[in-house]
Formats: C-alpha cells, structure tokens, sequence
C-alpha cells in the first residue's frame, strides 16, 4: 500500500487546482473503476466521474475547491472544503459556498478507489434558490426545537 499522506496530498493538489484542462489527468488521481458519490450522483469509473465534473462546469461560474482541514490513514482519508462558485443564470454576481466532507478510500496504488462527498442539500444549496429557498426557511422554521 502507498503513503496515504502522499496519496491525499495528490488529491488536495488535484481539487485546489481543478480546471477543465486539469480533468485529463484524473487518472493520476482516480482508480479506472473507481466509484463518486455525493448527494446527486453515484457512478463508477473514469469516464463517468469526468463527465460529472465536467457538468459541473456547465452549471456554475468559478467554481473552486479549498480543503480546509484533511487526515489520512492506512487506506483512507476525509477532507473538509468549501466549494465556492457563482450560479450560472441568476445571482452571477454573488459567489456561493458549499460546505462539505469527503470520505476516501484508497487503491494499493494511492488513487482513490471510492469518493464519497457529504453535504447538506437544504441547507447549503436549496435554502438559496429564490422559491425553494422560502420554503425551506418556512419548514426549517415550523421544524425547529424552541
């Protein structure tokens, strides 16, 4: 098994430098079968992990990664980041932020093996969609312990 700290340094590297040009070399980072998931896809391999951050790109404006805390150990690693981007259509001017974990699995070779992202959907990107975002605040009021 390869150093999980090199292995997660490849990957804080690979997101905090994520570009679309940058997506050819996924899989210096990704196993070939490798699966991602996060709250809107779950899908396996190269191609399709690729397609998913290359949609990515046609949603949103800047979008970048920054890790803010990560640990690493035998075969596994979690970050913290924060994704900023700027929604394409409405509200371009104001950037937005996500925040959110990973948990990585690594292959015996260092790329990950299994991505799997946590984050909140209501709170972080539906609360600030102009209709959905008034009834979440509306539900997340009437739900609230007081």
């Amino acid at each position: 098994m390869s150093d999980p700290h090199q292995a997660l340094a490849r990957v804080v590297t690979f997101y905090e430098t994520l570009s679309p040009a940058s997506l050819a070399r996924i899989a210096e980072v990704y196993a070939a079968d490798a699966r991602f998931k996060d709250p809107f896809n779950d899908v396996c391999g190269l191609a399709a992990i690729e397609r998913v951050f290359r949609h990515m790109y046609t949603q949103v404006h800047d979008p970048r990664f920054r890790v803010t805390r990560s640990m690493a150990g035998v075969g596994e690693a979690w970050l913290a980041w924060e994704f900023e981007f700027r929604f394409r259509g409405w509200q371009e001017a104001q950037m937005q932020c996500i925040r959110g974990a990973s948990h990585l699995c690594f292959a015996a070779d260092g790329r990950v093996a299994v991505h799997r992202d946590y984050w909140d959907t209501g709170e972080e990107l539906f609360a600030r969609l102009p209709l959905l975002g008034v009834l979440m605040r509306w539900l997340r009021s009437r739900l609230a312990a007081r």
